[in-house]
């Protein structure tokens, strides 16, 4: 179970939602009278390209949501639990209880050991798996559509009634905390953690979502049950589904199995925005140094996100990229550079890794904000810049819904954090009307908008690349 890290990779989730979706109702259609009692009064479908009816969705009445989209031509199916609950969740005290949770729940229920499920799960060739990020957490299962009711049982059962057996809470206790060293001896993911906890000081939301260690070690099993029955509450959950499946019949499956407590969770503290430019430097003897510059920038529900995104495929979205082009394919600086955007409920973050030998990382940074600097004050693209942006936006996007597992994963990642699935061709749609004015204005709200933020890891010297952007607030770790 690996917990989901800062980098490309989150900003490929912060991405993919959307909003606007075709809704109508429905009402439960079930044979059996059990499972119509818990169906809801609600059910949502979104039109694919071809007309047909392939993402639905049912509330049931004790305010759980199954999102399913129908993959016929597909023998597998994905299935997935989503929990609206992450990191920036935790109190203090339990800083990482939700990544504790994630590997918790796989380790068994009151009828099924650790070693029950995993051979069960590839008794049938299945594969399964959870990660945790700031703002959700989900586990999955991925196996043939003739065992999808096998997938039902586990999931329901580990996310419903785990067993908090006291000797496998202390198990994973350290199995974390080797996650936790394994992490920090990563340096170019642990920049990451580094930038996020610098640009939100203090706060839930730029904590790693690992968790801090001397919280791991004092968390008792009583704690961790108690978040677990304080966030997996049916209103906070989302079951969905991709591949060849019947949405009516896993309604039913869900219906019947469905144990969770009533109610949502807690309510989330909101971030806090403190834009004040810093440089946090954690020195450590490695080959490279590794760069993060960035700042706060859009919220997944902001108008602007797309735009957003087809500026960061400019700056540094792949091969064609400015930077990747400045950086690596003109100077031989670094054999790893790219910009990233990350979204969340209320705020979200861009920004630019590269990382290069210690010697030239002044240079390096200087190139990246140098460049933006360029964009800000010329706050538009070059000829051909934007269509090209766009066209590798919308084919990367299409590329990654090619299997089951990505498309449950988008219904269930938008589901969970908007309540909005948005259909493919919405979003091509959103793609295609991103124009120059609208490229300009985000310039500024983003790039433009206040002191920069840099983290470093390596042998390098902070207030040097401090004097190279003008920033002061230096820290040394």
């Amino acid at each position: 179970m690996a917990a989901a890290v800062a980098g490309p990779a989150r900003a490929a989730t912060g991405t993919a939602t959307g909003a606007g979706v075709t809704a109508t109702a429905a009402g439960a259609r079930g044979a059996d009278a059990a499972a119509a009692r818990r169906h809801a009064a609600e059910a949502v479908t979104a039109r694919s390209e071809g007309g047909e009816s392939r993402v639905r969705r049912t509330r049931l009445d004790n305010g759980l949501r199954i999102v399913t989209e129908a993959m016929p031509e597909l023998r597998s199916v994905a299935v997935g639990f989503w929990a609206g609950t992450g990191s920036r969740d935790e109190p203090d005290a339990l800083a990482g209880a939700s990544h504790f949770l994630e590997h918790l729940l796989f380790k068994g229920t009151e009828t099924r050991s650790a070693q029950a499920i995993a051979e069960d799960v590839e008794a049938v060739g299945g594969e399964m798996n959870a990660f945790t990020t700031k703002e959700y957490t989900a586990y999955y299962v991925r196996l043939l559509d003739e065992s999808l009711d096998l997938a039902l049982d586990i999931l329901s059962e580990v996310v419903w009634a785990p067993a908090f057996r006291p000797d496998e809470v202390d198990c994973e206790r350290q199995v974390i905390l080797e996650e936790i060293r394994m992490h920090e001896d990563t340096p170019d993911e642990l920049v990451h953690s580094v930038f996020s906890e610098a640009l939100f000081p203090g706060e839930a939301v730029g904590r790693e979502v690992l968790g801090q260690r001397d919280a791991i070690v004092a968390m008792t099993r009583d704690e961790i049950a108690r978040f677990h029955a304080e966030h997996y509450r049916v209103e906070n959950l989302v079951v969905a589904a991709a591949g060849n499946v019947d949405h009516d019949r896993m309604v039913e499956a869900i219906a019947a199995r469905c144990t969770g407590g009533p109610g949502d969770r807690p309510p989330r503290p909101e971030a806090e925005i403190r834009p004040a430019g810093a440089v946090r430097v954690l020195h450590r003897p490695t080959e490279q140094a590794h760069l993060v510059l960035g700042m706060p920038a859009l919220s997944r529900s902001d108008p602007d996100r797309w735009a957003l995104s087809v500026l960061n495929h400019v700056i540094g979205g792949g091969m064609s990229s400015r930077l990747f082009q400045e950086v690596r394919e003109k100077r031989g600086l670094a054999y790893s550079v790219y910009s990233y955007r990350s979204a969340l409920e209320d705020t979200g973050t861009f920004a630019v890794y590269a990382g290069t030998a210690p010697e030239r990382a002044p240079e390096v940074l200087s190139i990246i904000g140098a460049e933006l600097d360029r964009l800000g004050a010329e706050r538009c693209l070059a000829p051909g810049e934007l269509e090209r942006a766009k066209g590798h936006f919308k084919g990367q996007m299409a590329l990654g819904l090619e299997s089951s597992s990505a498309r449950m994963e988008r219904i269930g990642r938008s589901e969970v954090t908007t309540g909005e699935i948005q259909s493919v061709d919405g979003m091509v749609a959103a793609i295609d009307a991103v124009t120059p004015d609208d490229v300009a204005r985000v310039i500024d709200r983003v790039l433009g908008a206040g002191p920069r933020v840099l983290a470093a890891v390596g042998p390098v010297d902070g207030d040097d690349l401090a004097a190279r952007l003008s920033v002061g607030s230096t820290s040394h770790g």
